[in-house]
């Protein structure tokens, strides 16, 4: 029997993803520790995370599982035990990604909007600390999900894959728990990107206008400063767009139906909710190399790193660099 289109275009596109992503994000990683991309401290901190969060993405994700699970069915990967800590891996990975790009919102909501808050919140210290406390956090949350699965078969005493188990299915307290997961991871997430946007564009838009009203001999240093502020804001707008509208498949299905078949059980599924389940997967796991092509494309000096990264490589004696 042959497989579904849905899973043939899946043979190519995660080891196509996985071939972009991983040098994709391992350059962002070291132009963006090298500090010479002309970002703050703190906005840095919050990029280079988002970068470690989506490379581990694609690790542990598309390589130890996706591609795994499609050409090495027999894998030692695919023992249950193994099986359950690749998702309990993936699940955190995937929350620090998500909720690193909120909090790289409220900062430069914080910085543009308050102020008085903006010398105390905006800085290094206080971004390590919001990296790490929402680190911990999503290890805490993953908890549950070591109890929601259990081995498809067992041969000599060996159990191999991980499904969700009957009382997972049936029960209304799991049912409840999917469903507030589901919330929780990407919902609330993509109404506060969109609420912190919302109100750093307003606040931006107020003090355009009052610029503009004002008569100043530093004319000059405010159009830097709103030139600066703009490129700062084009970067923030791009990244936020980029995650909601890639996530946003994954949402709507994620509400209206509970995973089905998420481990491969049975590939020759090909009714319309799989087929939406695997496309959500797809454009999720593909934000993950889409943030380095955002920096790319609006920031001059990211693109002058990652230049002088190709000079250097292509160079015996890597003086270029």
């Amino acid at each position: 029997m042959e497989y579904p289109v849905i899973y043939q275009i899946e043979l190519i596109y995660y080891p196509v993803l996985a071939a972009i992503s991983i040098p994709v994000n391992l350059g962002a990683i070291v132009i963006l520790s090298r500090g010479k991309c002309g970002l703050s401290k703190c906005i840095t901190y919050y990029l280079l995370a988002m970068a470690v969060a989506d490379l581990s993405v694609v690790v542990i994700h598309v390589i130890l599982h996706r591609i795994n699970i499609m050409y090495f069915p027999t894998s030692f990967l695919n023992h249950t035990p193994v099986c359950i800590v690749n998702l309990v891996a993936y699940i955190v990975s995937v929350d620090c990604s998500v909720w690193f790009t909120v909090a790289l919102t409220f900062d430069r909501y914080v910085a543009i909007c308050c102020q008085k808050l903006q010398s105390k919140y905006c800085t290094e210290k206080t971004a390590a600390v919001v990296i790490g406390s929402l680190f911990v956090l999503s290890c805490l949350r993953t908890i549950p999900f070591y109890y929601m699965n259990e081995a498809v078969f067992i041969i000599e005493n060996v159990a191999w894959y991980c499904v969700p188990t009957t009382a997972y299915l049936t029960s209304p307290l799991w049912s409840a728990f999917e469903w507030i997961d589901s919330i929780v991871t990407p919902l609330v997430p993509i109404i506060l990107i969109l609420l912190f946007n919302a109100l750093t564009v307003r606040h931006i838009t107020l003090a355009n206008k009052f610029r503009k009203a004002l008569l100043s001999y530093s004319e000059h240093q405010n159009n830097s400063e709103v030139k600066n502020r703009r490129k700062s804001m084009t970067l923030l707008f791009t990244i936020s767009a980029n995650f909601v509208v890639l996530w946003m498949t994954y949402l709507v299905y994620s509400v209206n139906w509970p995973v089905s078949n998420f481990y491969y059980t049975d590939k020759y599924y090909s009714n319309p909710i799989y087929i939406t389940q695997q496309v959500a997967f797809m454009l999720q796991l593909l934000s993950s190399c889409t943030n380095t092509c955002i920096y790319g494309l609006t920031q001059n000096k990211f693109r002058e790193e990652l230049k002088n990264g190709k000079k250097y490589l292509f160079t015996l004696n890597g003086k270029i660099c």
